[in-house]
């Protein structure tokens, strides 16, 4: 159809010229003089424009007709090279990992498609399991492809679990500017090497280029946001890292809990309660409310009568109930925190509330009590039915019956109102 195509087309211009001749030389037909070796020749300007334009015609249908092998055959190559890489990949979806290596390295051969092809048969050659292979597919891409083989490689190191590795990859010069996918990787490797400071600042380029949805960003700021406060090296970079974090994640629970932490190890008890009690007032968390009494912090009483007042909003949390029987027993009431202990056990508080009164009983040197609650702990940890304790005191059990006022069907104590 080319060949018809082109054929009509210089008829079209042949008669096209021919028209144009006739009405610009229908007066005058012209002289055209040519000497050449001591020959002249002489013609008329429509005929010379005549012999010019076949000759132009001639050398085109020559020239097409020598060619026409080669373009049938260049025809036919391609033809090939898109059908091996769509075989390959489709071959490479439907798991076949050797055969979509196989054609997409061949598919390779073509420079028109080469990067494609090649990333590809490192994605069959890892379906495989042959790290070597893919190593030596992305080595494959030379310096013709300079960003691809960047983002290959960091996928690759860190598949492997060597963030380090994927950086030197991602910083190569040639390969910068890093495309989304390139970013995104960096910002992996930065969190993956105990560089999640670093990786944070990037939250802003993810977005504009839009690396990742809504829901992994949101997924990544928190995690980063949570780990840039535990690698924090001092009470300096720890407050800078805090006060610069929106305030919606300071108050997310995992991130409140990483700062007081970090807080509290470096001393500074005030910033690690106040953070918890901060979250608390805004979001009620049982995690957070069992971690306030477990700070490694003084200000015994302040927490326990911020512990107190909370109760009266959440009289049947079993974690604050354990956090309250702790801070009550620093604070030298071993009754008053065994009363707490007895009522969180009875709300759910489990094995870590089992633990605590024995711990209780055992400072107390009641040994049989807290060998049947650490008994107790054990199986609530394993989800076995626990042992009732010996007999208590009139007035503990007075306390208690003056807490709850009957079981519910499940056997539950239930609050008074």
């Amino acid at each position: 159809m080319t060949l018809f195509r082109n054929l009509l087309l210089w008829l079209l211009l042949a008669l096209a010229g021919a028209l144009v001749a006739q009405l610009l030389l229908a007066q005058d037909p012209g002289y055209v003089l040519v000497r050449w070796r001591g020959y002249d020749y002489t013609t008329t300007v429509l005929v010379a424009a005549g012999l010019l334009f076949a000759a132009a015609f001639a050398a085109w249908l020559l020239w097409t007709l020598l060619s026409l092998p080669f373009r049938a055959w260049g025809r036919h190559r391609d033809g090939r090279a898109r059908a091996r890489i769509s075989e390959g990949f489709e071959a490479l979806y439907l798991g076949h990992w050797a055969r979509a290596e196989k054609l997409l390295l061949e598919a390779a051969e073509d420079p028109r498609v080469e990067a494609a092809a090649r990333a590809g048969a490192v994605e069959a050659a890892l379906g495989r399991g042959d790290v070597t292979a893919a190593r030596v597919h992305i080595d494959g891409l030379g310096e013709r492809h300079p960003s691809l083989r960047a983002v290959l490689a960091a996928e690759l190191a860190l598949r492997g679990q060597h963030p380090t590795d994927a950086l030197v990859a991602l910083d190569a010069p040639a390969a910068q500017p890093l495309p989304p996918r390139g970013l995104a990787l960096r910002a992996d490797a930065l969190g993956g090497a105990g560089q999640a400071d670093q990786a944070w600042g990037l939250l802003g380029p993810l977005r504009q280029q839009q690396a990742w949805p809504d829901t992994v960003l949101a997924e990544r700021e928190l995690a980063w946001a949570e780990a840039s406060l535990r690698e924090a090296p001092d009470g300096n970079a720890l407050a800078e890292r805090w006060d610069a974090l929106p305030r919606a994640l300071r108050t997310e629970p995992v991130v409140v809990a990483t700062y007081a932490r970090r807080a509290a190890a470096l001393g500074w008890d005030e910033a690690a309660t106040g953070s918890i009690e901060q979250a608390l007032d805004t979001r009620w968390d049982e995690g957070l409310a069992s971690l306030y009494g477990q700070l490694p912090v003084g200000r015994i009483e302040q927490r326990r009568s911020r512990a107190a007042a909370w109760l009266k909003a959440h009289p049947a949390s079993p974690s604050l109930l354990l956090t309250l029987a702790r801070l009550t027993h620093a604070s030298g009431d071993w009754p008053g925190a065994e009363d707490c202990l007895h009522r969180a056990i009875a709300q759910g508080g489990g094995a870590e509330a089992w633990e605590a009164l024995g711990d209780g009983y055992a400072a107390a040197g009641d040994e049989a009590r807290a060998r049947q609650c650490y008994a107790n702990a054990l199986a609530a940890g394993r989800g076995d039915p626990v042992a009732p304790l010996p007999a208590r005191a009139l007035h503990q059990q007075i306390a208690d019956e003056a807490v709850f006022e009957e079981r519910d069907q499940h056997g539950v104590p239930r609050l008074r109102d």
